[in-house]
């Protein structure tokens, strides 16, 4: 039996700070402002998903539990207009040693112990019809959560760094994916995103784009679309909570507030550190057109085998 779970994506390196939960939520998010209806699910312990939404930490026990207990997933309705959410949390750390204990105690060793996919599979079932899009973000340093995860997922989207650790990470998940692929052959490799390449780094850009081309050949495309760095930006998403999108639009009107007061002999008050977030938040549409871009060609190729 297979644990593929339609209209599924997944965004995943073996390496943090790569970009995917900022990926996860800005791509959720702007499906979601187009009329989606979305789930994001966090599957990071760290929980750091609810940050980039303006939502208070979780302890992921309510997660846990579901898991455990083969119930429905918790969700957080309406975070955003048509955007719900699956918190995570610290408790989902212990995933791997609820994994190990159930497996320990199988009175018959010729069978397949539970994997994180099975369980996924379980609690995921019930809602999943409710929704267009369901976006996962994996953690690093978790393989049970990241290969479970992969064995109910349709498409997956590997964000990475110039860095050499990142580039490690990418092919340590690239290898997931293969393996994955034998009990899920719905399961594509929508592409490779770059996050955090500054605008004028072109052949820094291009290296790495060699490079990730070298080590998985005609697997996936490196997306066209990178994801420049902007400290400021990224420093106002999370500590406000705010997608890219959101954050263009409270930029500017902010930057309107800033010179209405300094002509009125005013001290202006900095809300924000960015004063235009434009170039970021059209980053984030154009790789999000892609990955759909992508997703729809999976679909078509499905349609052509049934």
């Amino acid at each position: 039996m297979t644990n593929f779970v339609e209209h599924t994506l997944a965004f995943a390196n073996g390496k943090g700070g790569v970009g995917k939960t900022s990926m996860s939520s800005n791509c959720g998010g702007l499906a979601a402002a187009a009329g989606w209806r979305v789930l994001v699910a966090d599957f990071d312990p760290q929980g750091n998903l609810s940050e980039d939404l303006g939502l208070e930490q979780d302890n992921g026990n309510a997660l846990l539990t579901s898991l455990m207990t083969g119930t429905p997933v918790p969700i957080i309705k309406n975070v955003r207009t048509n955007l719900d959410v699956v918190p995570g949390g610290r408790a989902l750390a212990d995933i791997t040693n609820v994994l190990a204990g159930r497996a320990a105690r199988m009175e018959d060793p010729s069978q397949r112990p539970d994997t994180f996919g099975d369980l996924l599979h379980a609690s995921l079932s019930p809602v999943a019809s409710d929704y267009d899009l369901i976006v996962f973000d994996l953690p690093p340093g978790y393989p049970a959560i990241i290969n479970g995860t992969l064995e109910c997922t349709r498409a997956l989207v590997i964000p990475t760094r110039a860095d050499s650790a990142s580039i490690g990470g990418l092919q340590a998940v690239a290898e997931a994916f293969t393996v994955a692929r034998k009990t899920n052959p719905s399961l594509r490799l929508a592409g490779v995103a770059l996050f955090q390449i500054g605008s004028r780094s072109k052949r820094l850009e291009e290296a790495v784009r060699d490079r990730v081309t070298e080590m998985i050949g005609a697997a996936a495309p490196v997306f066209a679309t990178r994801i420049r760095h902007l400290e400021t930006a990224a420093y106002d998403l999370r500590d406000k909570g705010l997608l890219a999108h959101e954050l263009e639009s409270e930029a500017a009107n902010a930057q309107v507030s800033r010179l209405a007061a300094l002509r009125a002999g005013k001290k202006p008050v900095d809300e924000y550190l960015a004063r235009s977030a434009s170039g970021l938040a059209e980053d984030y549409e154009q790789l999000t057109m892609e990955i759909f871009a992508r997703m729809s060609e999976f679909d078509a190729e499905q349609e052509v085998v049934a």
